[in-house]
């Protein structure tokens, strides 16, 4: 399974199924979620991909959201998230703050306060590092249509606290084990 049929599997068999994002299904069915492997560890060109695809979700609104998967890079955590914040910056430099928002999903995911294997850092973990790339006005309007959207973190927290650690790790180690 490559990179890309990873990810589609994680978000179908994991995010999706779990209801941990309720306007996924809609997107991913409708087929207007993008997914675009990057590969290498050049940060320059890691966010020069980043900004073209920013404009590219300028010009092709059919789109609705896109998953950038990062193929063999930024592995480690800490790293991940040090490279999150340039792309944040370069995001507001290149004048997207309030156009676009970035989401983060890693292996390693581990909320700030919280222990390593607990449950509810799996609510963020994915098969490899990806930066979600999400319209600000999609996002307003989806969290003006749902009822009762503060809800949500919430319930993915109980859901990944009852189901336990080690049943979310077998899960992504199942999307790992197929490639």
């Amino acid at each position: 399974m490559n990179e890309e049929q990873q990810i589609r599997r994680w978000l179908s068999d994991v995010v999706i199924a779990h209801n941990l994002c309720p306007f996924a299904k809609r997107e991913f069915d409708a087929g207007r979620v993008r997914f675009q492997v990057l590969s290498g560890n050049k940060k320059a060109a890691l966010l020069e991909s980043l900004v073209n695809e920013l404009k590219m979700l300028d010009v092709q609104p059919d789109i609705e959201t896109t998953l950038l998967i990062l193929a063999d890079t930024l592995r480690g955590f800490p790293e991940y998230l040090d490279f999150l914040d340039i792309a944040q910056a370069l995001l507001e430099d290149q004048g997207y703050e309030g156009i676009y928002q970035l989401a983060s999903f890693h292996p390693e995911y581990q909320f700030a306060d919280s222990d390593y294997d607990d449950p509810s850092n799996y609510t963020n973990r994915s098969p490899l590092p990806v930066i979600h790339l999400l319209r600000e006005a999609s996002i307003e309007q989806a969290v003006a249509s749902y009822k009762d959207i503060d809800s949500v973190p919430t319930r993915n927290i109980a859901l990944a606290q009852s189901c336990g650690a080690a049943y979310w790790k077998a899960l992504l180690d199942g999307i790992r084990a197929d490639n």
